[in-house]
């Protein structure tokens, strides 16, 4: 991600991909969410992460939160976990044609992301974060992009992986009310330890603004950072990505994209690596973010 030293400015970060394709009526996998379309509507996932790029975005999540070991080896599909990684990272390389566009292979929780307790073995917990990082980066991925994790054990597997494999990494980070991780530590101590592996940033996804602003207040912030906030409607509690089934309700967009502007401008200040927006947005979120980048950075 060295286009960030070059351009003196963050990078551009896509929106949210599983809530908008099941906006536009292509229904998710019980199992597999939406990485399910990648294989049954693999047009849309092209068109929605070219899309994304014309709108400004300067780093592209594969759409692969679900095409983890854990979740396929419940599903009756005949073809492999691999050709699944392979044909799905392929749609996000496609798409970005020549263009300088960082390709995040997206590595989310082994099972839901709200899940408190863990119902996998550890080994089949390691198993499910070193394969699935393994194929994201043998498949073409730039960086890992280690999504929505609130679990330490997850966490300690990801970043003792990444680092011994000198795979470039982030650790996005999911959290509760009380400023804590959902096993339960506080979030400032999951901060400190993933520092220690010298992470390309630490990140923050799928909460809202204001709970990020009241962490921020309280604590110091990575010296590499960057956000993506929830635009859904409601509560930020979606269940998206579960492992074993999925929500009837089709996520809206809660925070218009000039409202989300206003939101986020006041962080830039503070020097964020990267800038997005995660579950509710769309392309229209990425276009005001880059508008707006272009008239606080245009000089």
């Amino acid at each position: 991600m060295e286009q960030h030293e070059t351009l003196n400015r963050p990078l551009i970060l896509d929106g949210a991909v599983g809530s908008l394709l099941y906006q536009r009526n292509v229904a998710p996998h019980k199992v597999l969410w939406s990485s399910f379309a990648n294989l049954t509507n693999p047009n849309e996932v092209l068109k929605l992460h070219k899309e994304y790029i014309d709108s400004g975005s300067e780093i592209i999540t594969t759409n692969t939160f679900r095409t983890n070991p854990t979740a396929f080896k419940k599903t009756t599909l005949e073809f492999s976990l691999e050709e699944f990684v392979k044909k799905s990272v392929q749609l996000a390389i496609d798409a970005r044609e020549d263009k300088m566009i960082v390709i995040a292979g997206s590595n989310a929780p082994a099972e839901d992301c709200y899940q408190t307790e863990r119902t996998i073995s550890k080994h089949e917990l390691e198993y499910n974060h070193k394969k699935h990082i393994e194929l994201l980066w043998e498949n073409g991925c730039d960086i890992i992009w280690n999504e929505t994790q609130s679990h330490w054990d997850e966490i300690e597997i990801i970043c003792r992986f990444c680092s011994q494999n000198t795979f470039p990494f982030l650790v996005n980070l999911y959290f509760d009310e009380a400023l804590n991780i959902l096993s339960g530590e506080p979030l400032y101590e999951a901060v400190k330890f993933i520092e220690e592996f010298s992470p390309v940033a630490i990140g923050f996804n799928c909460i809202k603004a204001d709970l990020f602003e009241r962490f921020r207040e309280n604590y110091p912030l990575p010296k590499y950072f960057g956000f993506y906030f929830n635009c859904g409607s409601g509560s930020p509690r979606y269940h998206i990505g579960r492992a074993d089934s999925v929500n009837d309700e089709i996520i809206l967009c809660g925070v218009e994209p000039q409202s989300y502007v206003t939101t986020i401008e006041p962080l830039l200040r503070m020097n964020p690596l990267f800038v997005g927006s995660c579950c509710g947005s769309n392309p229209d979120h990425t276009k005001a973010i880059k508008e707006k980048f272009d008239e606080v950075y245009r000089n």
